[in-house]
């Protein structure tokens, strides 16, 4: 077993996963004897994996074993700003850019000069976003927003994404030229169900941080704690881990081992997720109606026929606001299920009033949603009767 650790963070309220990284599981090792090769270059690297299984604690991994080590690493969450802000945070502005840019800033990728940025859920930057980007790298330069003058760059750039960017430029959302720029080494980041010899090691090693951070003696797994971690799912991957191993030491006594009783986990869903049941129900093959087409085509014909105007907007108001509901106002999820980026999901539902950041200039458009959904429901659940 290979075991290979970071520093903690200074900070306390940075997560405990951002520091600790376990290779144990065969197919991990191998990871890791790839990445000993690759990681001197300068080549740009796309890592590919579910949310919580480590993204960001690899591409930390890269910039310590590159001669880029003793400079920034700077990681920037492209789905966490808006499409107004997210250009200004990368890139920078002068002062008078916009309102209420009092004073220029330097962007991420300035911060990061000499060093390493990581770009995380780059599937949510915005086309625009996008373009902008494929220039810093190929130019290898940046200019601030408000600004025309260029400045020099000596970054390494690594991105990492949850999602499937092939199928995003089908779609339209994702630019395939870019996709080039940022695939130079491709790493693909398995799931913790798929790399069951990183659970115990992970697991211990929580157990280990979390009980100096609590104060408290060192506490060990058992065999029956050790049976329950590995036969549960952790469809939440290493974040999921963490968290139960945090919770079952909060309630543990003191001067025992922890036991399988001990060990508190998430109830575990029959149901698949939002995104997987879209995709299965996509996937499945279509059965015709007695009448030759699906209720949902039936109650779109009788719409157009009633001629109720703006349909194409009350129609896609309706289905954002029932996906969102389905996936339980999960952002996330929502835009997975839905085929779309977190940022324009993000746009819409503050269009729609459905956010708190927007809901005065959306109100009317919500309402009109809420009432089209109600009704094209309606007319689904008396069409599926009579059938």
């Amino acid at each position: 077993m290979q075991l290979s650790t970071f520093d903690l963070p200074t900070a306390e309220t940075e997560s405990i996963q951002a520091c600790a990284l376990v290779f144990s599981d065969p197919q991990s090792q191998q990871l890791l004897d790839h990445i000993e090769h690759i990681a001197p270059s300068e080549a740009s690297v796309l890592i590919v994996g579910e949310t919580g299984t480590g993204k960001e604690l690899l591409a930390r991994h890269i910039h310590r074993l590159s001669h880029r080590a003793d400079q920034a690493f700077v990681a920037v969450n492209c789905g966490a700003f808006s499409e107004t802000l997210i250009e200004s945070e990368l890139f920078g502005h002068e002062k008078g850019a916009f309102t209420g840019a009092i004073s220029a800033k330097a962007g991420w990728f300035e911060e990061a000069n000499g060093g390493t940025v990581f770009l995380d859920e780059i599937g949510d930057l915005p086309l625009p976003l996008q373009v902008k980007l494929l220039r810093v790298l190929q130019e290898r330069e940046v200019v601030r927003l408000g600004s025309r003058k260029s400045i020099a760059l000596d970054v390494r750039v690594i991105a990492a994404t949850n999602v499937h960017l092939d199928e995003a430029i089908v779609a339209g959302t994702f630019r395939e030229d870019l996709l080039y720029r940022l695939n130079v080494v491709h790493l693909q980041l398995l799931p913790l169900r798929e790399r069951r010899g990183d659970i115990v090691p992970l697991a211990q090693h929580f157990m280990d941080l979390y009980s100096r951070r609590l104060r408290r003696p060192r506490v060990a797994l058992d065999e029956s704690a050790r049976h329950k971690l590995l036969a549960h799912d952790w469809r939440g991957n290493i974040r999921e881990l963490e968290n139960v191993i945090h919770h079952s030491l909060l309630l543990v006594r003191h001067g025992r081992a922890l036991g399988a009783d001990d060990v508190r986990l998430a109830p575990v869903s029959t149901r698949a997720s939002p995104a997987a049941a879209a995709q299965a129900s996509l996937a499945a093959p279509k059965q015709e109606a007695p009448s030759g087409l699906e209720p949902l085509e039936q109650v779109l014909l009788r719409l157009l026929e009633d001629g109720v105007e703006h349909l194409h907007e009350r129609v896609n108001a309706a289905l954002l606001h029932k996906a969102y509901e389905f996936c339980h106002h999960n952002q996330v999820h929502t835009a997975q299920a839905l085929g779309m980026s977190r940022n324009m999901l993000r746009s819409r539902l503050m269009e729609l009033g459905m956010l708190a950041g927007n809901r005065r200039r959306g109100a009317g458009i919500g309402q009109q949603a809420n009432a089209a959904t109600h009704s094209a429901l309606e007319r689904v659940n008396t069409i599926t009767r009579v059938q």
